[in-house]
């Protein structure tokens, strides 16, 4: 179960239910990794609809790692996400929802 107080966002990979969760490191690895711009950059990307397959996958793996997860974005390239693209983009959105603003400001 996702502890939303933590900001945790469930994904489903491979049948395993994952906890991500976007902690300070995992905050800091993705914004290194991100081609362009700042954190700030892809709230904004997400907000205005222009995000990328590779903000998403960035923020999922950000978030897998945060989650305590040791793999890589390549061991996602091929794995089969219950819900697809979509629930992928969605847990992403979430994640960084949750990591910046408190659980009682989140709709449900």
């Amino acid at each position: 179960m996702t502890n939303p107080w933590r900001g945790e966002v469930a994904l489903e990979i491979e049948g395993v239910q994952h906890q991500l969760r976007l902690t300070l490191g995992a905050l800091a690895e993705l914004e290194a990794g991100l081609e362009s711009g700042s954190l700030m950059d892809l709230v904004s990307r997400f907000e205005s609809g222009k995000v990328s397959s590779r903000d998403v996958l960035a923020l999922v793996v950000a978030g897998l790692r945060g989650g305590g997860w040791q793999g890589r974005a390549s061991d996602l390239l091929s794995a089969e996400i219950t819900g697809g693209p979509m629930a992928a983009a969605r847990a992403a959105a979430e994640l960084l929802t949750r990591a910046f603003l408190p659980p009682e400001e989140i709709a449900p």
